[in-house]
């Protein structure tokens, strides 16, 4: 018969308390590299989606393109793993789109591409609301993972307002750093007959506000309508939209 003593005792409890660290810290440390090598790959598919739209879809007329729904992996990633996660893969994302769109980031520091002004300045400001705000703010697609009980309809939810967020980005920058561009954008040849009549009948602060809604809108509105279909057909796929907590 074994005599458990005060010291045995203690030695078996302080055995048990590590080997119970060592087991909730081992999944803790697998959950969470799970979490960064899942949002890897979600993030590398939003680049090919994108990849893929460059090569097959034409630019709109003046400018901006629809992808193959790329952004709604990212709005994935939040919606899985919670908005704080969400928005460090949306900075994440946004530095891979600065990348990627090296020759017209260069191309804003260089005299004459905003006309006159302060360029540095207006280059700055171009970098942080076209690409840092706007597709950080991807990262609020999981917003409604815990107030909508359909994960579908929570998805899509998520993906109007994290597209809508972007695109209200792109307004503010479109006004700010090229409304000088409304009245030429309104008054092309082939634009519909009221564009003229809005440079005719709106003063140039507001013409500069629909300018950009227009502009973006051309772009961003399909765009946030083929996201929010497929972030609906996407919840019906239980494997996909299972929440992952840390």
């Amino acid at each position: 018969m074994h005599i458990w003593d005060a010291d045995s005792i203690a030695l078996h409890l302080d055995g048990l308390q590590c080997g119970t660290f060592s087991f909730y810290g081992g999944n803790l440390m697998q959950t969470k590299t799970k979490r960064l090598t899942e949002s890897a790959m979600l993030l590398a598919v939003a680049i090919v989606l994108e990849l893929v739209s460059k090569a097959f879809i034409p630019e709109m007329p003046f400018g901006g393109q629809v992808t193959l729904v790329a952004m709604l992996p990212v709005v994935l990633i939040s919606y899985r793993h919670g908005v704080k996660w969400g928005l460090v893969s949306g900075v994440c994302y946004a530095l891979i789109e600065m990348a990627i769109g090296a020759k017209t980031v260069a191309a804003a520091f260089q005299p004459g591409y905003f006309g006159d002004g302060t360029m540095i300045v207006k280059a700055l400001l171009m970098c942080v609301l076209d690409y840092l705000l706007a597709y950080t703010s991807l990262g609020l697609g999981g917003v409604f993972r815990n107030k909508i009980q359909k994960p579908g309809v929570a998805l899509m939810c998520g993906s109007l307002v994290a597209l809508g967020c972007r695109y209200l980005c792109h307004i503010l920058s479109g006004y700010i750093l090229f409304s000088g561009w409304a009245e030429w954008f309104f008054t092309q040849e082939g634009f519909p007959a009221w564009g003229a009549n809005l440079v005719a009948s709106l003063t140039p602060g507001v013409l500069g506000w629909v300018y950009s809604i227009v502009y973006n809108g051309m772009y961003m509105v399909p765009e946030l309508i083929l996201t929010a279909l497929a972030a609906l057909l996407l919840g019906k796929v239980p494997q996909i939209v299972r929440k992952m907590d840390v």
